[in-house]
């Protein structure tokens, strides 16, 4: 059994008969009845996506996934292929199977992912928890503010936009939890 708290980006699990994958997650909101965790999932058979409200607390069935050890060879426009470490096969994703995961990847990488099969077809893929990216634009530093409380929209290599520290700056290689996009620290590299 899964329950809500333990649901991420790229976590199937049964939903009303029906097997679904998570591809973003959108967002808590507390209220009077409780905690409401709301997310985007795509159904695995159908393809459709849909926006899903889960009270805390919930129990659902997981969904058994087929794993496969890849990586990414290179991106064509909305789809990104990638490389069977076993059987060297070309595996093709879109942008829209990855969710919020293409965010995080670009052929220049040397990290391994794991492709989720679900009946033998491609359906996403789980992420190391912590990847390291380039700033490529945000607003100037302010020297002094290492407090790291107060936070700023910043563009990534990949395109995505993340939320870091006032002191980041562009050009700053920093690691990001792509569990939630959040900023983990500055690169040691």
């Amino acid at each position: 059994m899964l329950m809500t708290n333990e649901i991420r980006v790229g976590t199937a699990f049964m939903h009303e008969g029906q097997a679904v994958i998570v591809q973003r997650m959108l967002g808590q909101k507390s209220g009077r009845a409780g905690m409401v965790t709301k997310l985007r999932v795509k159904n695995i058979v159908t393809g459709g996506t849909m926006d899903l409200g889960l009270d805390a607390g919930e129990k659902f069935d997981e969904v058994d996934l087929v794993e496969k050890v890849v990586k990414l060879s290179y991106i064509d426009g909305e789809d990104f292929h990638f490389m069977d470490q076993e059987t060297y096969d070309d595996i093709t994703l879109s942008k829209e199977d990855l969710g919020d995961n293409a965010g995080y990847l670009s052929p220049d990488d040397d990290y391994e992912v794991n492709i989720t099969y679900y009946n033998e077809k491609p359906v996403g893929i789980k992420l190391p928890i912590n990847v390291t990216r380039t700033i490529t634009y945000c607003e100037p530093g302010v020297k002094g503010d290492t407090s790291g409380k107060s936070l700023k929209p910043a563009t990534l290599d990949t395109g995505v936009e993340v939320k870091v520290p006032l002191f980041c700056n562009t050009d700053d290689r920093i690691v990001i939890d792509t569990r939630d996009g959040s900023f983990v620290e500055r690169a040691k590299d």
